[in-house]
């Protein structure tokens, strides 16, 4: 079964940057649609972003332009790079991998193996 294991995150004051790593184990991540979600407290648990195993990636509209997926083959490691934080994307991380659906739609139903998560808290 596919593990999946986030870090990186951390606290920081609105404006700031962090990076966020995922990293799959006994898989090779590039052969597999891999998305970020995040979940807030009292909310439900939402897509941010998505790397489809072609390469190809999606944004959610509140984080366009300040978000961007990267990736290290070697290390069989995702990244989330976010930039411009503000208090609104404070919340628990997730990476996962897609198990049906359409990848696009960045849907937490269309993803079957999740980690454990990291926590993201920005301050204003």
């Amino acid at each position: 079964q596919m593990q999946l294991v986030e870090s990186g995150g951390g606290s920081v004051q609105a404006g700031g940057s962090l990076r966020l790593s995922c990293t799959v184990s006994e898989y090779t991540i590039r052969r597999y649609c891999i998305g970020w979600f995040r979940q807030a407290p009292g909310k439900e648990r939402e897509g941010v972003s998505v790397r489809n195993s072609d390469g190809n990636t999606k944004y959610a509209d509140s984080v366009k332009g300040r978000f961007a997926i990267s990736e290290a083959d070697a290390m069989n490691t995702l990244y989330l790079q976010m930039n411009n934080l503000t208090p609104e994307d404070t919340g628990m991380y997730y990476c996962a991998a897609q198990t049906s659906g359409r990848w696009w739609l960045i849907s937490p139903d269309d993803f079957g193996y999740w980690g454990p998560g990291t926590q993201v808290t920005v301050s204003s």
